[in-house]
């Protein structure tokens, strides 16, 4: 294990996320925020690590960021298991995300899309399936952003490293700073 690389790569996405992507991140934060005030909601889909960190950001929209407030409406499309299960056995699991944005969505909601390499094909399938009922949709997405960096309407790519974990620790970041930001439009007096 190489911690003097594994810290400088660390140092790099924080600087990455730091500089070219605050402002999508303060983007994304603000469409997250106009959704919620006309009534919408927050869908969030990835697999493995990221179908975490989509359970992750919906916690952290219901219950509580850093303030005590009312419950954001947001929804890990990740945790139902036996929509999962019954919409892979059935179908494919590719369609897993794909069939729950067909039934939840609705024109301005926002999906949230995670892929750290931004090829998962069942959350591309979700996107397509967020564009087609107008639905705006964010990717949380790797590299150099893969299919999904054309198809989502705000790409956050961390592209400074290929390593899954660093992008990952973009990801949490840009996360936390999105949610901090949510609270704040979201709490102060218009």
């Amino acid at each position: 294990m190489d911690v003097p690389r594994i810290l400088a790569d660390h140092r790099l996405v924080v600087d990455e996320v730091g500089t070219r992507l605050l402002e999508p991140c303060l983007r994304a934060a603000d469409l997250v925020c106009a959704s919620l005030r006309a009534g919408g909601k927050l869908l969030l889909c990835g697999n493995g690590g990221s179908a975490a960190d989509a359970q992750h950001i919906a916690a952290e929209m219901v219950n509580r960021f850093l303030r005590n407030r009312r419950p954001y409406a947001a929804i890990a499309l990740t945790t139902d298991s036996s929509i999962l299960t019954s919409v892979g056995n059935d179908f494919d699991f590719d369609q897993v995300f794909e069939k729950q944005v067909q039934a939840l969505g609705r024109p301005g909601d926002v999906l949230v899309g995670i892929s750290t390499s931004g090829n998962s094909r069942n959350v591309i399938r979700a996107v397509d399936a967020a564009n087609a009922l107008g639905l705006h949709t964010i990717g949380l997405l790797g590299g150099t952003g893969g299919a999904l960096q054309a198809k989502v309407g705000l790409p956050l790519t961390v592209s400074c490293t290929p390593h899954t974990p660093r992008i990952q620790e973009g990801h949490l970041l840009m996360v936390h700073l999105i949610c901090e930001r949510i609270e704040e439009i979201m709490e102060t007096p218009a």
